[in-house]
């Protein structure tokens, strides 16, 4: 199928024939690898070192020539991956704003550079798919990403996108930041500005979504407005949602529904449940092409195997990635969702972050695992996974499990007990379990998501 010369997308794009899309994929592709064989330090230099020029690359299959890129390289060197902006037309080349995400070998923020033709391009794919998510013109959303030292993709983006669809928005402003000027606010003053503001949407982080919920139920305000809770940036399982709907009912709140979002700054993107259980679908096939390699060679994987999610953009002139490892495991899926018939890929509705799996003892244990059993254990206000070692001062010391647990008020008789023997059910490991206070596990003041898995371990 042939694509009409300067076409950026197509009418109706998640329900396009696959045909027409792998053709759209196509064209943007080889242009995407001209400018960065041209403009892109990183690629640039990899594309040669390679003896790949740009025609070697021409469509999605020739795209496996080029070795994948991962978290590794770009933090140790964010600059190299920001697209030369000299030679670029109009606002291909003029910036936007800057996101930052967080990691850097120096311990800094990673910067993603935003153009404004990336700005544009978002804005456009939200305004044109504005179904796929469910916001309104009429919502009133509360932004209940925390406002950090640095602009951080979520907060912003929050903006970008109650902008493309005509909604309001409001900024709960919780976080801390290292400024001198004391502009944070608290997790009770966010709740009161979402009940003062008659809000219809929460959106944010959904461990902190989670305790906005609880801290309204424990100061009676008035969410009976609430209609809907996005949730991204921390994955969560069926039983938080679970939760989240148990709660919203006993709010009053005007309705239950959760859209559940996974993305990535660096992905520039989310992808979006259609309901619960579809999978992700990408809501920016004409920005993104997504595909699972093989984390040691880089092959492609085909639909249903799971392996490391990459992204590759495909319209994109600031901070650009090709065939990106983003760091968690997932698998594909091209076929028609059978909820809603879009055909835009969908990635399995289960991605599980590498650090999730993790060895002790000498074996594998996917912690994930406890995660979701964890969600739906009732009387768990907070948890946290700790993995240390018997003697930290001894790095071949035996490791040790340990599991922080704040209890609601009601449910600290024998809960103790009742979680060692579920750890040890489903990892046949016998962990110790310490009682502690929420906010000792995961402080909603913070400007980091929740941190459920920690591993104290000295590197071996």
């Amino acid at each position: 199928m042939q694509i009409q010369a300067g076409t950026f997308t197509l009418p109706d794009m998640l329900h396009q024939p696959s045909e027409a899309v792998g053709a759209l994929q196509d064209a943007l592709l080889q242009r995407t690898v001209e400018l960065c064989y041209e403009h892109h330090p990183y690629y640039a230099k990899l594309m040669r070192s390679e003896g790949i020029r740009p025609e070697h690359i021409r469509n999605r299959d020739e795209l496996e020539r080029l070795p994948p890129s991962s978290k590794k390289e770009f933090l140790a060197d964010p600059e190299a991956f920001r697209m030369r902006p000299e030679g670029l037309p109009g606002n291909e080349g003029t910036l936007w704003k800057v996101l930052y995400t967080t990691g850097t070998t120096t311990g800094r923020p990673a910067p993603i550079y935003v153009t404004a033709h990336d700005h544009f391009a978002y804005m456009y794919a939200f305004q044109d798919r504005r179904d796929l998510i469910g916001l309104r013109d009429t919502d009133l959303i509360a932004n209940l990403f925390p406002m950090t030292g640095f602009p951080m993709g979520a907060y912003s983006r929050a903006a970008d996108e109650a902008g493309a669809v005509g909604a309001a928005i409001m900024f709960g402003n919780t976080g801390r930041t290292d400024a001198m000027f004391p502009v944070n606010r608290s997790l009770d003053a966010a709740v009161a500005a979402a009940a003062r503001h008659r809000v219809t949407v929460l959106w944010g982080v959904a461990g902190f979504v989670r305790r906005v919920l609880m801290r309204a139920q424990e100061l009676g305000a008035d969410f009976s407005s609430v209609r809907m809770v996005m949730t991204t940036g921390e994955a969560s399982s069926p039983a938080m949602r679970e939760d989240f709907r148990r709660r919203m009912r006993e709010l009053g709140c005007a309705d239950t529904v959760i859209v559940n979002r996974y993305g990535s700054t660096e992905q520039g993107g989310t992808m979006i449940e259609c309901c619960e259980g579809s999978g992700f679908h990408s809501g920016l096939p004409d920005q993104l092409f997504h595909e699972v390699v093989d984390d040691e060679t880089g092959r492609r994987l085909p639909d249903g195997t799971p392996g490391m999610l990459a992204v590759t953009h495909l319209n994109r002139r600031g901070t650009v990635f090709l065939r990106y490892k983003v760091g968690d495991v997932g698998s594909l899926d091209h076929s028609p969702c059978p909820h809603c018939g879009r055909t835009s890929v969908r990635l399995s509705s289960r991605p599980v972050r590498t650090g999730d799996i993790i060895k002790i003892k000498g074996a594998l244990v996917n912690l994930g695992n406890l995660k979701e059993e964890f969600d739906r254990m009732p009387g768990v206000d907070e948890y946290q996974i700790v993995v240390t070692s018997q003697d930290p001062s001894d790095p071949f010391s035996m490791d040790d499990l340990v599991i922080r647990l704040a209890p609601s008020a009601d449910a600290r008789d024998g809960i103790a007990a009742r979680m060692a023997e579920e750890v040890t059910r489903l990892t046949n490991l016998r962990p110790t379990v310490e009682l502690v206070e929420r906010d000792q596990i995961y402080d909603p003041t913070s400007p980091a998501k929740p941190k459920r898995i920690v591993d104290l371990r000295q590197a071996r």
